[in-house]
């Protein structure tokens, strides 16, 4: 029973604009089937504005219908404060409707008894339980697709800077740009494609502009994409490198294709097991279990070493919070601040800017020019080189400013440059690695 969107019309929370956004009440995956991967990927039922970038879930009921797996499931947000027996009409009339489109003789005894949830994330569960998806497929999915919306809020960021002239977003990239690696524009290109497909002409023309644009101030090898998350790379693809690879390989492998790792990755995996079962092939599919089983437990060591990385940057900000000083706090703490907690205060301090918390995003911004500050103080002037390297606007102009310092260039220079490489590599810092070996070897050259 295909239903299409009701357009209504809202204040956003953060400033107040009118906007517009499209809310689903019925998903019949029958009719409908893509509205699956949208309700599960978290872009159904989402306002966006345009104006500030806010992005937020809609508090709308919600009855999602799958005849070929006889589903019927119920959402109510209790924030919606929708009365019993409101509730008990609307379900009413959702199963009489469902009834009078099923075809003679499909089983209707399931939509008699629909099953109702009090959030959002245990019906989502339910949906990949039924798909034969795992509890630990659905938390490393959940937190692959939290990923996925931190980078498409940094889009909507991006794109009210990229509105507002090209001095907004080059600002905006700056204060970003760690931001800005190969997952973010791995992501912006599935996100192109997908409303290429949905032929979204307007939209599509305002992104292409966007991406070209954060090219251009990053510098990053748009290229390069083609090897693994360019338009081309389809599941199956995914799912041979990762069956491929050998155990060596295999982190490395995960570490570059991270985000692809979704719930139409585990599913087609699964598929992949339940064929070679039904085939007979057992042995195909005990090692495909295996190799699933390898998967996941690497994506959840990330996830943990993510996890406990927040919450330590979490306690060193309200260590500095509760001290008089924060100063002298940092200088005490100077082992303690690292890329992640920088990164840490960045997405603070755009919620407290985003909130209108004048006092918090000034109180976060100080703290952050003193971290740097004192991170830059405690590097040895090896490390600072480095760093500075690192810095350069393009790899062009860091090879330049090797070859000024020549007298900075030693084998223990050479060694500690590869040194770091390993460690990015191992962090995932994909491109920082990349460009630390080809200085290396530049530096290791510059000595014979």
């Amino acid at each position: 029973m295909a239903t299409p969107p009701q357009v209504i019309q809202l204040a956003c929370p953060n400033c107040r604009t009118p906007i517009r956004a499209q809310v689903f009440s019925l998903i019949d995956v029958g009719d409908q089937p893509e509205l699956k991967n949208y309700l599960l990927s978290g872009q159904i039922n989402v306002a966006v504005c345009q104006s500030c970038g806010f992005t937020g879930m809609l508090s709308t009921p919600l009855f999602y219908h799958d005849p070929a797996k006889q589903l019927f499931l119920v959402f109510f947000p209790p924030q919606g404060n929708v009365r019993p027996e409101e509730q008990e009409r609307a379900i009413g009339e959702a199963t009489s409707a469902l009834l009078r489109d099923l075809p003679p003789g499909a089983p209707r005894g399931y939509l008699l008894a629909p099953r109702r949830f009090l959030t959002l994330n245990s019906l989502m569960e339910t949906i990949l339980e039924a798909d034969g998806i795992s509890r630990e497929e659905i938390e490393a999915y959940r937190k692959q697709s939290e990923a996925q919306s931190k980078i498409w809020e940094l889009i909507v960021t991006l794109v009210s800077a990229y509105e507002q002239g090209e001095a907004q977003l080059a600002e905006l990239v700056e204060k970003h740009k760690d931001q800005l690696d190969r997952a973010f524009f791995e992501s912006f290109s599935r996100g192109l494609a997908e409303l290429s497909d949905q032929g979204q002409a307007e939209d599509l023309k305002l992104l292409n502009g966007l991406r070209d644009k954060l090219v251009e101030l990053t510098g990053f090898d748009i290229e390069s994409l083609d090897d693994f998350a360019g338009e081309e790379l389809e599941i199956d693809d995914v799912v041979d490198m990762l069956t491929q690879a050998n155990d060596e390989d295999l982190k490395r492998t995960i570490e570059e294709i991270y985000q692809a790792l979704d719930y139409s990755f585990f599913e087609a995996w699964t598929s992949r097991i339940d064929a070679a079962e039904q085939a007979g092939d057992h042995a195909t599919a005990e090692q495909l279990t295996a190799r699933r089983a390898q998967i996941l437990e690497i994506v959840e060591r990330k996830n943990k070493e993510y996890q406990a990385q927040f919450e330590a940057d979490m306690t060193l900000l309200n260590e500095i919070r509760a001290d008089a000083d924060p100063a002298a706090a940092l200088r005490a703490r100077t082992d303690r601040i690292s890329k992640s907690f920088l990164d840490f205060l960045d997405a603070k301090l755009d919620v407290a800017q985003g909130t209108g918390d004048a006092t918090g995003a000034a109180e976060l911004a100080e703290i952050r020019r003193l971290a740097m500050q004192i991170s830059a103080e405690a590097l040895s002037p090896e490390e600072r080189f480095i760093d500075e390297l690192l810095h350069a606007e393009t790899p062009q102009a860091a090879t330049k400013l090797l070859r000024k310092n020549p007298t900075k260039v030693t084998t223990d220079f050479v060694k500690q440059l590869n040194e770091l490489a390993d460690q990015y590599d191992t962090d995932g810092r994909k491109p920082d690695s990349e460009r630390l070996r080809q200085l290396g070897r530049e530096a290791a050259a510059m000595l014979f």
